[in-house]
C-alpha cells in the first residue's frame, strides 16, 4: 500500500503549473464525464460521480469545468465520447503495471503506450499478464493536520474500513471495494476532510528498486503519468524514500 499512496501524493504535487494543471483537469473532466454517462448527472445519486467531483475540487478544478464535463457526460453538451480500457505490462527491473486509460481512440493510445514503454526499456503484456497481482480497493486520504486521529479512525472503522495507517502527513484508510462508499460518507458525515478518496488497484506484493533501475522506472511512471489517455497508474514497485523524494 505504501508504494501506491506515495504514488498518488506525487501526482497531486507534480500539478503546479499551469501546463500540469491544465492535463491534469483534463483527465479529471474525463472521469467527470464518463461518470455522469454511465450512472447520470446527479451526484447525489451517483456515488462515482461525487468522488470524481469531490476528486476534481480538491485539485481546485474551476466550478466551471466540473459543470461543462458533467454535461458532455449526460449529452447536454457535445463532446467527445470516452472508452475506459485498462492495459497491463513490464517496467523497467520487473515492476508490474496497471493502467486505467479513458480514450476516444483504443487504437491509438495501445500504440502510443507501446512505444512510450519499449523506448524506456518497458513492455506491454497481455491481458491478465499482470491483473491477478493486483485488488481493487477503496483508498482514502486524510490530510493528519486537518484531523484528529482517534475521530478519523473511529468514523473509518465503524463503516467497516479494513486498514488505518499514518504515511507522510496523511492517514490512509482502506477498504474493501464494496465499503467504499460507506467509509466515506461516513467521514463525511462525521466533518473529517478527504484530501483524495478512489478505488485503486493495490498490489498484493512489492518489487524493492534502487539506483538506476529506480531512475528508470521512476521515468516511465512520469511518462505514462504525463499521457493524456492514462488517468491512473498502478505499480507495485517498493522504492527508497530518498528516489521517491527524487521524483
Amino acid at each position: 500500500m505504501a508504494g501506491h499512496s506515495k504514488w498518488s501524493k506525487i501526482k497531486r504535487q507534480k500539478a503546479v503549473t499551469d501546463q500540469a494543471k491544465g492535463k491534469l483537469f483534463s483527465k479529471l473532466g474525463r472521469e467527470i464525464a464518463v461518470a455522469a454517462r454511465e450512472g447520470g448527472g446527479d451526484p447525489d445519486f451517483n456515488p462515482r460521480l461525487r468522488t470524481a467531483i469531490d476528486n476534481a475540487k480538491g485539485q481546485r478544478m474551476p466550478a466551471g469545468n466540473i459543470d461543462r464535463a458533467v454535461k458532455r457526460g449526460t449529452g447536454a453538451l457535445p463532446g467527445a465520447s470516452y472508452e475506459e480500457v485498462t492495459h497491463e505490462g513490464y517496467a523497467p527491473g520487473g515492476a508490474a503495471l496497471y493502467l486505467e486509460c479513458l480514450t476516444d481512440n483504443p487504437r491509438r493510445t495501445l500504440a502510443e503506450l507501446r512505444h512510450l514503454l519499449d523506448k524506456r526499456g518497458g513492455n506491454l503484456g497481455q491481458s491478465g499478464s499482470v491483473a491477478w497481482m493486483f485488488e481493487r480497493k477503496g483508498q482514502i486520504l486524510v490530510p493528519a493536520e486537518r484531523s484528529e486521529e482517534e475521530a478519523t479512525l473511529e468514523a473509518a472503522l465503524e463503516a467497516g474500513a479494513e486498514n488505518f495507517e499514518t504515511e507522510d502527513e496523511m492517514y490512509v484508510v482502506t477498504t474493501e471495494a464494496a465499503d467504499f462508499h460507506d467509509v466515506l460518507s461516513s467521514l463525511r458525515a462525521a466533518g473529517i476532510p478527504v484530501a483524495e478518496a478512489d478505488l485503486a488497484m493495490v498490489p498484493s506484493n512489492t518489487v524493492r528498486l534502487e539506483g538506476r533501475e529506480a531512475e528508470r522506472v521512476l521515468d516511465v511512471l512520469n511518462a505514462l503519468d504525463d499521457h493524456d489517455d492514462v488517468l491512473k497508474v498502478n505499480t507495485n514497485v517498493d522504492l527508497e524514500e530518498a528516489d521517491w523524494a527524487a521524483l
